[in-house]
């Protein structure tokens, strides 16, 4: 089941629960009766309760109509999760090497924003470009603490897509490294466009996740090329801290298609077995890098590898 949050005009501001379907949105706002002033909450209640919601779930789709997506606003499914963990790397990017420490950081609940919004580049001048990094993201069920690999399950309730806006310094190198400031300004978390669960998704180190830029395919890569699979990612940051109910894990990605976005581009995300989600970008200072994949210092792109003598 794909479950999303949205709008319909003229509702002003009312969020509420969908299933996506491939016909369009399938509202089944009323299966909780829950009022939806707190839509993180009101996703959190959903996922703790699923398997007693379900089968109204079910039913409502069966029967309802779909509304079209066109007619619809799509909001980012976990509008303010409690954590965002993010992985460093985490991908072998075709190289041939020993596996490197898993290791993660905290991303700013606020930078969240959903399919259709606009990536806001910040009035820094500092920062030397802003660049993508389309990843799978884990949605979590918890109370989870302690949960090892081989139970990976128990605490995943679905997956999600998250594009991991990032400010550099010369090179590859985040804007002041250590603190992962440049990670989390506002706008720089786009989720979506909808939470697939996990019964749904057999393997989630088996799913292709690809990304353009002005309709330029940069991302493109499956997810079996992770150095830390999902299960270990789970257990390494349950093992840390305590993970609840719409928490969110992204899983790193593939810097292979690296690139800069800048004012005026439209970037889109799709990932198998979630969805696709388009974004905007705007810049108030109109900088402008040269358009393509990164192929500086740091970048693992095959052809800049080739370049170096390296590959």
């Amino acid at each position: 089941m794909r479950l999303v949050l949205f709008e319909e005009p003229g509702a002003g501001k009312t969020i509420r629960l969908g299933v996506l379907t491939h016909a369009g949105v399938v509202d089944v706002s009323s299966t909780t009766g829950m009022a939806t002033s707190a839509p993180q909450q009101y996703i959190q209640v959903i996922i703790d309760g699923f398997d007693d919601y379900r089968p109204a779930l079910e039913r409502l789709v069966a029967t309802r109509l779909p509304v079209p997506l066109d007619l619809v606003r799509l909001r980012p499914p976990l509008p303010r999760p409690g954590k965002i963990l993010c992985c460093i790397g985490n991908y072998w990017e075709h190289d041939q090497r020993d596996a490197r420490p898993l290791n993660m950081f905290l991303k700013n609940p606020d930078a969240v924003i959903g399919p259709g919004d606009t990536i806001v580049l910040p009035e820094f001048t500092d920062p030397y470009v802003f660049q993508h990094e389309a990843e799978l993201a884990i949605v979590i069920k918890g109370p989870a603490k302690n949960v090892k690999a081989a139970d990976w399950r128990r605490a995943v309730f679905g997956f999600t897509g998250l594009i991991d806006v990032s400010a550099r310094a010369q090179g590859r190198s985040t804007w002041r490294q250590g603190s992962w400031m440049g990670k989390s300004f506002d706008t720089f978390a786009p989720i979506g466009p909808c939470i697939t669960t996990a019964d749904e998704i057999e393997d989630p180190n088996k799913l292709w996740v690809k990304f353009w830029n002005n309709g330029d395919l940069r991302h493109n890569y499956v997810t079996d090329d992770m150095e830390h699979t999902v299960p270990e990612l789970v257990e390494f940051a349950t093992t840390i801290m305590t993970l609840n109910s719409g928490d969110v894990i992204a899983c790193g990605t593939n810097h292979e298609g690296l690139g800069p976005l800048q004012d005026g581009e439209l970037c889109e995300l799709e990932i198998e077995r979630i969805g696709r989600m388009a974004l905007h970008v705007r810049d108030p200072l109109h900088r402008a890098w040269e358009r393509g994949i990164y192929m500086g210092p740091g970048s693992t792109n095959p052809e800049a590898r080739r370049a170096r003598g390296e590959a």
